[in-house]
């Protein structure tokens, strides 16, 4: 949670907010609910060629977004890592199946 005037924003662990300002509570309640399941999740990454990548989050810390292009569980073939700023950027989101 982030302090925000006389209120808190809840920020996820991508670094995006899931809330505007609210009380303590309300945010705490909020990740509570999100959990972090949606870490789990397969994302796609919109890369700056405007072309998309389906990925999985192999590691998130403050300082960074690690995604790895999903294989499908393939074994024995190179593994592709992408590195991110932190907050995850708005390219990077949830795939629509």
């Amino acid at each position: 949670m982030r302090p925000d005037g006389d209120g808190f924003v809840a920020v996820d662990l991508l670094g995006r907010e899931r809330t505007g300002v609210v009380d303590w509570l309300t945010a705490e309640e909020t990740l509570e609910t999100v959990g972090i399941g949606y870490l789990a999740d397969i994302y796609e990454l919109e890369q700056e060629d405007g072309t998309r990548l389906r990925v999985r989050i192999a590691e998130v810390s403050p300082r960074r977004v690690l995604v790895k292009h999903d294989d499908f569980g393939a074994v024995g073939i190179p593994q592709v890592y992408i590195d991110l700023p932190f907050p995850a950027p708005e390219g990077l989101r949830p795939l629509r199946r």
